[in-house]
């Protein structure tokens, strides 16, 4: 495919606006030292460009502007509109957030806006617009960057606009309040709506199940759609501005991986390009970065996605900083790359002299220098991107297994009552993600609407919601020969978040060739045994189906409690396809066991035949493959030898058999079709 950029771009963020203009050459020319040629601009400007509700002033960015494009940088403009100035919520208190208890938020932080403020929704739009008219044209223009992490760290709003909206909302999508009624099964405690204006945002209700749950389920699902809608119209808001001055420039938000109150993938649809903040913590397993990379490369269709921020070092805002050691951030960056980055940009290019991210790391440290260990990685990655240019820009990401991720889902399993407080959407997603990780076999992320034809194998793990017109495409994708892999708390309930009567799996039943007549929930220390028909044994926690087959094959069965000898993992075949119904929580092996075979018996394999300890991702052009090679384990580990002889992009050198690769090693290699 074409890319986006003529040139791989590489930068990140740059807040000159937070020091002495005599200090800005000094640090373009060390930028320029480390081959860094892009910048973004302006994310936190508002109260410097609206200093008064009557006034702009764009006297300062037009120096910093003027200097970028002397220098001949790559600029990703940002709309300014990440942090409210102080006038406004003095002004207009009603435009700052309230919490869940009913808390109006002050002035002070960011992302602290009410995305149903009329004020906010106007005023955005308004400087959006004026920095487009100004700048549009501007040389070295690549990007528009609306905002800044929308809903990270401020919550979800529950003020009186918000209520207001939200019911506004719900007349458009039931039409009655009988409707509606139906939908939230309203007369569980008494919650009948008589009148629209009797719905409330879901505030805390106690009754024993915290704060984090809610009495009518359907109530908080919808709270979640509206609200996650809401965010995305002040996004669409200031995004049509910019088009009104400017048609072509790319526009994006940076959005955070599996981040929960947001559902991406409906974003995605309306950004030129995603873009995205990847920080992970010090004992994140690499699977699990592989993993969000993947998601956020999914979201916008499986084409390349920009890495608009991560830290050349350290982080400040997690319990335990640690720095990247040596190889860390090169080794993190090509990972990036390998999963669909066409971008590597950081937070942040200078280090901040005061404030909450004065101990965020930074290219340039606070000694101002280019003496410094980071500062030197950064040009080699630099220089490395610098001379291997535009080969990588546009290849693409092939898979034959999709996994299933679903904001809805998500939403739903970790916001409903029961059965166990342990269950994590996000964890049970990567333990079937880690798998394909640890055997190099590339996936693809995929919405529950997605294309699914174009899979060999689909795994939906606590596919909990199964919402209307889901169980006719995934039939349609087991009849036609594919294989579906599902687990316990899957087919559970409909979009309200209401039980699918019948039995469970629900929907899924009759194709999983299954019936789930109950689920027990295993307490932490508390475990049970699967037994295999070899009688090879593994353990198993968190939650057990007692299931009963129909027609489906027991491939294995528990050994303990008084379920001992009720399936544990079935297989069933239907129409030319099967299906897997794993329904405990089993223990990586056992999990590999099933995978194995699911994987096996339709020819899906790594990208190499090799088993290996080191990451092996591809990215294909025509006539190209490029194979990232990275070692993230602790141990070294030797190229496999049918990469032997392909030509290193980094070294310009070919592979050799035996070659050793230690910690944090890369190696991309090229092989013509």
């Amino acid at each position: 495919m074409k890319p986006i950029y003529d040139h791989f771009l590489f930068g990140g963020d740059w807040n000159p606006e937070q020091w002495p203009e005599e200090t800005w050459e000094h640090d373009i020319e060390m930028l320029e030292d480390a081959h860094i040629n892009e910048v973004t601009i302006n994310v936190f400007s508002w109260a410097l460009l609206q200093p008064a509700e009557d006034r702009y002033d764009f006297t300062m960015l037009d120096k910093i502007v003027a200097l970028l494009v002397k220098h001949d940088f790559n600029i990703v403009m940002a709309t300014g509109t990440a942090a409210l100035p102080g006038w406004m919520v003095r002004l207009h208190p009603e435009i700052i957030r309230t919490e869940q208890n009913g808390t109006r938020h002050v002035f002070g932080g960011r992302h602290n806006f009410c995305p149903t403020s009329p004020y906010f929704r106007e005023a955005s739009r308004a400087l959006a617009a004026h920095v487009a008219e100004r700048y549009t044209g501007t040389p070295g223009l690549v990007n528009w960057h609306v905002c800044n992490e929308y809903g990270g760290g401020g919550g979800l709003c529950y003020c009186d606009q918000c209520a207001e909206s939200f019911r506004a909302w719900l007349k458009a999508k039931y039409g009655t309040v009988e409707a509606l009624n139906q939908a939230w099964c309203a007369n569980f405690w008494s919650h009948t709506i008589t009148e629209w204006a009797d719905v409330v945002p879901p505030v805390s209700y106690g009754d024993g199940i915290g704060d984090a749950k809610c009495v009518v389920s359907g109530l908080q699902m919808d709270y979640r759609r509206f609200q996650s809608q809401a965010q995305l119209a002040c996004y669409k808001n200031e995004r049509d501005a910019i088009r009104e001055y400017d048609a072509v420039t790319p526009i994006t938000t940076n959005l955070m991986g599996t981040f929960k109150d947001l559902d991406y993938f409906e974003w995605a649809k309306e950004m030129d390009v995603v873009s995205w903040d990847n920080y992970p913590g010090m004992d994140t397993p690499s699977s699990f970065t592989a993993m969000c990379h993947d998601l956020m490369r999914g979201i916008g269709g499986n084409k390349p996605f920009m890495l608009m921020e991560q830290t050349p070092s350290q982080q400040n805002w997690q319990h335990y900083n640690s720095l990247k050691r040596p190889g860390q951030m090169r080794a993190q960056s090509y990972q990036t790359i390998a999963h669909g980055a066409d971008t590597i940009q950081f937070f942040q290019l200078r280090r901040s002299k005061g404030g909450c991210e004065k101990f965020h790391g930074a290219v340039i440290a606070h000694v101002g220098t280019n003496d410094t260990r980071v500062f030197r990685e950064t040009a080699q990655l630099g220089g490395e991107l610098e001379s291997f240019g535009t080969r990588t820009l546009g290849t693409r990401n092939k898979s034959d297994v999709g996994i299933i991720f679903d904001w809805d889902n998500y939403w739903a399993l970790e916001y409903t009552s029961g059965p166990t407080q342990d269950l994590k959407y996000v964890d049970q997603i990567h333990r079937y993600y880690e798998y394909f990780y640890n055997k190099n076999i590339s996936v693809d992320m995929i919405p529950v609407d997605g294309d699914f034809s174009k899979y060999k194998v689909i795994a939906a793990p606590v596919l909990y919601m199964v919402k209307e017109g889901m169980k006719e495409k995934l039939e349609q994708f087991v009849k036609n020969g594919g294989t579906l892999i599902t687990t316990f708390m899957s087919g559970i309930v409909d979009q309200s978040d209401n039980v699918h009567l019948g039995g469970y799996p629900g929907p899924l039943r009759e194709m999983a060739g299954v019936w789930v007549e109950e689920i027990d929930a295993l307490a932490p220390e508390q475990s049970n045994t699967v037994r295999f028909s070899d009688g090879k044994e593994y353990k198993c926690n968190l939650l057990c189906d007692l299931m009963h087959p129909e027609g489906a094959e027991v491939l294995a069965t528990y050994e303990s409690d008084f379920y001992a000898g009720m399936p544990a993992v079935t297989k069933n075949s239907y129409e030319k396809g099967h299906v897997y119904y794993v329904a405990t929580q089993l223990e990586a092996a056992g999990l590999a066991r099933v995978l194995d075979e699911a994987t096996d018996e339709v020819s899906v394999s790594g990208v190499i035949a090799e088993e290996t300890g080191l990451e092996i991702t591809c990215r294909e052009s025509e006539n190209t493959r490029f194979y990232f090679v990275m070692n993230f384990t602790d141990e070294k580990q030797t190229l496999p030898a049918s990469l032997a002889g392909m030509v290193d992009l980094i070294t310009g050198e070919a592979a050799k058999k035996g070659d050793v690769m230690n910690k944090w090693d890369v190696k991309i290699l090229q092989e013509t079709l």
